[in-house]
């Protein structure tokens, strides 16, 4: 098995489909364009942004039936090393589906399919043989795995020395955060909840943040403030970067660029003002274009020279 410094793990990938089509109307049939189709989840589009900007991953996911032969060639297609997991039930299948009459967006997300105990071992065996420096584990959970599954996989991490980089939500989020993370990067309404307030104004968010840290939650909170861009915190350092005006089209895999940017700077040894600015500047990249599909290395660059030259 090839061995990286990045590893990103996703259990509950997606087939992603995205069209065109014209006007929603109630029971009638919509005539739909040709479809495009992505490889989703939140590890593996994690893998294709750190693959655009020029690094290396190790990108474990799990695969299954057709959508998942489908999903591990688009994957190879990216120019990423892979390792799968098969399992007996097929990968999921999103669609995303833009009216060209109103340029409204609609995401249909499904569930994961049922992952067996055999299964979930397999994805324990495979992080405890590959201990890389970065372990990103992004994206939902399946059924048939609990709220402590990453729980259980930071716990691994620690063991071996890996710094792992998470990126979830609800109950799966609460239950990693008890054993600590690297970095973690929440909206402002999730850090919200984590330090159990209904909401957060802006110049709150940095002692919000600063709470985690002080309690062990992780090392290093990145919180996306959405159109405002993202403040980065530690115990001792607060860098906030703006986002920059771009025509915003989707926002799809969006946070997922702005994480494998930043574990990219981390892998380069940048500063963490760099980390932060490459995060934004992919981040915000990514929504230019339509559909599932992430960003352009061109708009990166001159987006990251724009907040080089505001900070």
């Amino acid at each position: 098995m090839k061995t990286s410094d990045i590893v990103t793990l996703t259990v509950n990938p997606s087939l992603d489909k995205s069209a065109h089509f014209t006007g929603l109307v109630a029971e009638q049939k919509i005539r739909c364009g040709a479809p495009r189709y992505d490889a989703g989840g939140g590890g593996i589009n994690v893998s294709k942004a750190i693959a655009r900007l020029g690094g290396e991953s190790l990108c474990v996911f799990t695969s299954g039936g057709s959508p998942g032969i489908k999903l591990e060639e688009l994957v190879r297609q990216e120019g990423i090393a892979i390792k799968t997991i098969p399992t007996q039930n097929w990968t999921r299948e999103n669609l995303v589906a833009l009216d060209t009459n109103t340029n409204a967006q609609y995401r249909f997300c499904f569930p994961g399919a049922v992952i067996s105990n055999a299964e979930k071992e397999d994805i324990i065996q495979t992080i405890q043989e590959l201990k890389p420096k970065y372990l990103v584990a992004s994206g939902s959970l399946n059924e048939g795995l609990s709220t402590d599954f990453y729980q259980h996989i930071a716990d691994l991490a620690k063991e071996s020395g890996t710094k792992i980089i998470v990126d979830t939500s609800g109950e799966a989020l609460k239950k990693v955060l008890e054993t600590g993370v690297y970095l973690m990067k929440p909206n402002i309404g999730e850090l919200a909840k984590l330090i159990g307030v209904e909401r957060l104004e802006r110049d709150e968010v940095e002692q919000a943040a600063r709470t985690l840290i002080q309690k062990g939650s992780a090392e290093i909170v990145v919180v996306s403030l959405g159109s405002q861009g993202a403040v980065l915190v530690t115990a001792t350092q607060t860098e906030f970067v703006p986002a920059p005006n771009v025509v915003k089209k989707s926002t799809v895999g969006a946070g997922d660029s702005m994480v494998g940017a930043m574990v990219w700077a981390l892998s380069q040894n940048k500063s963490l003002k760099e980390v932060v600015q490459w995060g934004v500047a992919c981040g915000s990249a990514a929504t230019m274009n339509e559909g599932t599909q992430l960003f352009k290395l061109e708009d990166v660059k001159r987006l990251f020279e724009q907040l080089n030259k505001t900070s």
